[in-house]
């Protein structure tokens, strides 16, 4: 079966879009085969910084045959008298069939005239050569370009492209303005190494004649030649390093041919934190750090680079890249020591220079609606008076080494030289380390904060951003979200859930928003309380799924449409983590299904009545209209539940309320469809509400849990 590749040569790509590219062609090129009926055996998608590539396995020559059914005129139209009439004649010529192929056939509009057609498979080669282009456009990337004077936009020119169907070329032209980009079989090996043109005879010989020609174009390949090289380097100078996944990806993607060179600086630089040599050579040289074999967290002078050059070079490789990062050491100690001659509270001022938002005045202005707000949360939370302090202090300098010289050249640092110049300035150890603490997690994998006082700064920085941005109505859409207000959201539920804070959040939205009010009038408080409400729980509902919540009991805890859920999950979100993940796990074993049709059925008929949701004492219920024994037991059962119900809520035991309802899930049954069963819509209204009552009151038991209405059974 015929082989096929594509490459697209190119001037050098940006390394993010090559490992896009990758992606985006691993998704598009299966889908378009399968949308022309074609099948591949294997399906491999290569790219270096010079190309991008595409080798298909176990193409078929020619799509199958189909048959295919062509509806035509009604039938009455096309027979009259049960002869064909001229609308007959004229679908069966346009068909290319005789009269007699045609076929009478019954649909939901009457009858109509049918034909089934075969339709014979296009060849391969046709279809690839109309393909091939759609491939290539249909790429996108952050910013394309033009050149020449074509239209033809790609991230990068093309300079050449190779398409072989087995051992011809398949005729491919893009055209750009004057400018035409003919198929050949012609590549280029590695631009240093080999740049002579290379002729490619197959496309399964296609990776063995590049990597013979110094390009690996496979990025798997790389990426494990560049994590095997590194460490290897790293131990022939007796340390080791950390492969960083961001580092590695784009370096990956930024050699055809890699080879690890090893470079070292001078030992004065040392005295430098760890974090700041780190980020000099990873954030901005793209470089490997090495650190001692016996002890991960102390640096040896040496760094490793990956070079896309002539290894016989790499001693003058090495000695290059030594003097560019002595450079870069040398001012980040300058500014080290320069940073270090004052203590950090002097920086304060110089905040009110730096503008937080163009409506929100200055850093230093934040920095005091932080603290205002870290004081809320401390008060929730009942901290010691000790405890408070420390959050004050921390509170004030959080944001006091954004204007020190090593984070203005290093902004990746901030926090992290806060808390070392804090440290540095006699500051608590508690508030150096909240300083860092109260930016994490920067990211999806970062950890969380560990400290009550970075717990709580960390805390009221989000809330103030995400009530003030959303103050002025820059409210995240789709994809745009340039203040990172979900992942500030996202943090506020997941700091609070690993810390298991007692946190009020709905209280401290209100304050919050009303402080924000009261400075611009122009904001509505409802308006803004109701969208922050809205997102926090869009958040809850993303966050409890991740935590492999079923939907269904997400919403039942969350609520559709039910304000009172609602308040209730904001008012305390470890209730609502809770009851969630205590709903999961009696689905998984069982328990959900002993108490689901009860309530639930009990919940779609308590609906009809007129009982609030939150009244469980059955005193409202009239014993006296009772005419069944099932009653009287149902009623029974309810006044010995309310106990258990009140104790379950006091002390979020959910077990106890679920074994409760277990119990009395018989009386209900028998109160249904047993022997001495009821007519719960009677005729009587007073006996009607009465019964509607008792189902009501079963219904706000199981509310304490969950909505069982919005559960699904499974």
């Amino acid at each position: 079966m015929p082989s096929f590749l594509l490459e697209v040569g190119t001037e050098e790509l940006p390394a993010d879009f090559v490992g896009s590219a990758i992606q985006q062609w691993r998704s598009l090129i299966p889908q378009s085969l399968q949308d022309n009926s074609l099948s591949a055996s294997s399906i491999d998608v290569y790219g270096t910084p010079r190309r991008l590539a595409i080798v298909i396995q176990g193409l078929p020559t020619q799509q199958p045959n189909r048959e295919e059914e062509i509806k035509g005129p009604p039938a009455q139209a096309a027979f009259k008298d049960g002869q064909p009439t001229k609308a007959a004649a004229g679908f069966a010529k346009k068909q290319g069939v005789a009269l007699e192929a045609l076929e009478i056939r019954a649909t939901d509009k009457g009858d109509f005239v049918f034909v089934q057609q075969r339709i014979p498979g296009r060849p391969t080669a046709e279809i690839l050569t109309e393909l091939v282009p759609q491939w290539i456009t249909k790429l996108e990337g952050k910013r394309l370009m033009r050149w020449g004077d074509g239209d033809l936009r790609f991230v990068r020119p093309i300079v050449w492209l190779v398409t072989l169907l087995d051992d011809a070329v398949l005729p491919v032209e893009l055209e750009n303005g004057s400018e035409k980009i003919k198929s050949d079989r012609f590549s280029l090996g590695h631009r240093v190494l080999s740049p002579e043109k290379l002729v490619v005879d197959h496309p399964n010989n296609y990776v063995d004649i590049l990597r013979r020609a110094f390009v690996e174009v496979n990025p798997q390949q790389r990426q494990n030649q560049i994590q095997e090289q590194t460490q290897a380097a790293a131990q022939k100078v007796k340390g080791t390093t950390q492969i960083y996944p961001d580092l590695l990806a784009e370096i990956t993607n930024l050699v055809e041919f890699p080879t690890a060179v090893v470079g070292n600086f001078d030992d004065e630089f040392l005295n430098l934190p760890t974090e700041v040599i780190t980020t000099v050579m990873v954030t901005q040289q793209r470089y490997f750090p090495v650190f001692k074999a016996d002890n991960s967290d102390e640096l040896l002078p040496y760094f490793i680079t990956i070079s896309n050059g002539d290894p016989a070079k790499s001693d003058i490789i090495a000695a290059g890249n030594a003097r560019v990062i002595r450079a870069r050491l040398a001012d980040a100690q300058f500014f080290y020591k320069t940073d270090l001659s004052k203590p950090l509270e002097s920086y304060l001022p110089q905040l009110e220079t730096v503008t937080f938002q163009e409506y929100l005045g200055s850093v230093r202005d934040k920095v005091t609606r932080l603290s205002k707000i870290a004081e809320l949360v401390s008060t929730q939370l009942g901290l010691s008076e000790n405890e408070r302090d420390l959050i004050q202090r921390a509170a004030l300098l959080c944001k006091a080494d954004l204007v020190t010289q090593m984070v203005y050249e290093f902004p990746e640092l901030q926090g992290v030289m806060g808390q070392k110049y804090a440290l540095a300035s006699g500051e608590p150890e508690a508030v150096a380390t909240a300083i860092f603490e109260h930016y994490l997690p920067r990211g999806a994998s970062d950890r969380l904060p560990r400290t009550i006082t970075g717990q709580v700064v960390g805390l009221a920085d989000r809330l103030d951003t995400l009530v003030s941005i959303f103050g002025l109505g820059m409210i995240p859409t789709g994809s745009s979200d340039p203040f990172a207000l979900r992942r500030a959201a996202n943090a506020i539920i997941n700091i609070t859930w690993s810390a298991n804070l007692q946190l009020n959040l709905q209280q401290l939205l209100e304050q919050v928003a009303t402080d924000f009010v009261t400075a611009h009038p122009q904001a509505r408080w409802d308006e803004l309380v109701h969208q922050l409400q809205e997102f926090f729980l869009q958040r809850l509902r993303t966050q409890l799924q991740e935590e492999t919540v079923d939907y269904d009991l997400v919403n039942a805890v969350l609520g559709d449409n039910d304000f009172e859920y609602k308040l209730r999950a904001l008012q305390d979100l470890l209730d609502v983590r809770d009851r969630a993940l205590f709903l999961q796990s009696i689905r998984n074993n069982g328990e959900l299904e002993k108490v689901y049709d009860t309530v639930n059925r009990s919940t779609r008929l308590a609906a009809q009545g007129d009982l609030n949701t939150t009244e469980l004492h059955p005193q409202l219920i009239n014993q006296e209209l009772f005419q069944k024994s099932s009653e009287q037991a149902f009623y029974d059962a309810l006044v010995q539940l309310e106990p258990r119900t009140i104790a379950a809520r006091t002390s979020r035991d959910y077990q106890q309320l679920i074994t409760a309802l277990a119990e009395i899930a018989p009386k209900v049954s028998n109160f249904f469809d047993g022997p001495d069963s009821v007519l719960v819509m009677d005729s009587d209204p007073e006996i009607r509400r009465n019964r509607l009552n008792l189902l009501g009151l079963l219904r706000n038991h199981a509310r304490v849990l969950a909505d069982f209405g919005a559960i699904v059974k499974t």
